[in-house]
């Protein structure tokens, strides 16, 4: 008797928590349509508006880190879908919501993944922008360049570039070029010359925006060539060790890629240019260790960190004066942050709680960003007989770097 009722109770209960599931499955199926149809809007108010896109992505901890100091050591979460919590040493915390949240698991295919269409937009002749922003040893330089086997954005990005310029070349003729320059104590330097032959470089304003007149441009035809290129960039790239960052970047790198397209049907040129950006990192000196030439290069960072700081605040207010002319930094970004542009911040993060102040910081730099209105980007159409040279020079085969050619102000 009692078997017979403990069955028939168990039967209900095993039905009515069935019952449970099912609703639980259909409420969280609504949740991720709804949340994929308000992504899907956001995107469009993103796109009309031409607000600045952010990215954000939290690198793991390291083997080293979780060692010393344990699993519990970890400050950041991720609640939703687009989210990301940190809680610092004085129990604080925060929410962050941004356009994309990469977690300590993502992958490199996963990031390019995300930002592929603002790539490929340049060979529609539009300016596009991609800077890392973070503290001192939080991923800009994985995400951006990445190692040998495990490419990141820039090289993803020139071969899509490739691959596609090669899908269309029945209809248009696409010259691809490259240059690479680092800003190293507010200098400019040409990371495709030998250091000691350095000429001085500046930012000049152009036809088609702000340039360097007498930096190294050289057309690329495949991958190979742009990963050479690469090579003698990190050869003579500033880095330095600290107590933040076996590897510290001591400059901000820009990969710039300029694609001219002539249209082969009707002969309307256009050019497109993608800036790629790494840059250094933000630190606090006591932290760091940095002293002698480290401390220099330390605090020029943080001064042109500070500078494009000043520069966001000034576009989120709409402020007439935007300053733009107080650091090397902030006026080779010009073009990218004022207007006719397509813009994304992606903010790296350390995981770590005792890096959670440096977290903080980033992520309330990075929303800030976020609300910067660019205006909705236009292509670079430009005349095809004006660009008749350029369209019909021949890349390079050679992988090294060719000689250096001399900017018309009309890069």
């Amino acid at each position: 008797m009692n078997q017979s009722i403990a069955m028939l109770f168990g039967g209900a209960l095993m039905r009515r928590l069935r019952g449970v599931d099912e609703q639980m499955n259909t409420i969280n199926n609504r949740y991720k349509r709804e949340m994929q149809e308000r992504k899907r809007l956001h995107n469009l108010v993103q796109e009309l508006k031409g607000n600045i896109r952010v990215f954000m992505r939290c690198r793991p901890p390291t083997t080293k880190e979780l060692e010393q100091f344990g699993p519990d050591a970890l400050s950041v979460t991720f609640p939703n879908p687009g989210e990301v919590k940190v809680f610092n040493e004085k129990n604080r915390e925060k929410v962050w919501e941004f356009d994309e949240v990469f977690g300590v698991d993502s992958t490199q295919e996963e990031v390019y993944k995300d930002v592929a269409d603002l790539v490929i937009s340049v060979l529609d002749g539009f300016n596009v922008c991609i800077f890392a922003y973070g503290q001192t040893g939080s991923g800009k330089t994985f995400t951006m360049s990445g190692p040998p086997d495990n490419r990141g954005v820039n090289t993803r990005a020139l071969n899509d570039l490739f691959e596609r310029s090669q899908l269309r070349s029945k209809e248009y003729h696409d010259v691809i070029s490259v240059s690479i320059l680092e800003v190293y104590n507010e200098d400019i330097r040409d990371l495709l010359v030998d250091p000691s032959s350095q000429e001085k470089l500046e930012v000049r304003q152009g036809d088609f925006g702000n340039y360097v007149p007498g930096l190294t441009s050289i057309p690329v035809n495949n991958l190979q060539q742009v990963i050479d290129l690469l090579s003698v960039a990190d050869r003579h790239r500033s880095s330095a060790t600290t107590n933040m960052n076996e590897h510290s970047s001591r400059s901000h790198m820009m990969l710039t890629v300029t694609v001219v397209s002539e249209n082969k049907l009707n002969g309307v040129a256009s050019r497109g240019k993608l800036n790629l950006v790494d840059l250094a990192g933000s630190e606090r000196i006591n932290k760091s260790g940095a002293t002698g030439q480290a401390l220099k290069e330390a605090q020029n960072i943080n001064k042109s960190l500070s500078a494009l700081g000043d520069v966001i605040a000034a576009r989120a207010a709409k402020q007439g004066h935007v300053p733009f002319r107080n650091s090397t930094l902030t006026y080779l970004l010009q073009d990218s942050i004022s207007q006719d542009s397509k813009t994304l911040m992606i903010v790296c993060a350390s995981p770590m709680l005792y890096n959670s102040e440096e977290t903080f910081c980033s992520l309330n730099f990075a929303a800030r960003v976020s609300t910067v209105e660019l205006g909705k980007a236009t292509k670079t159409i430009t005349n095809s007989t004006a660009n008749s040279n350029l369209v019909q020079a021949k890349p390079s085969n050679n992988s090294g770097v060719a000689p250096k050619r001399q900017s018309t102000g009309k890069y």
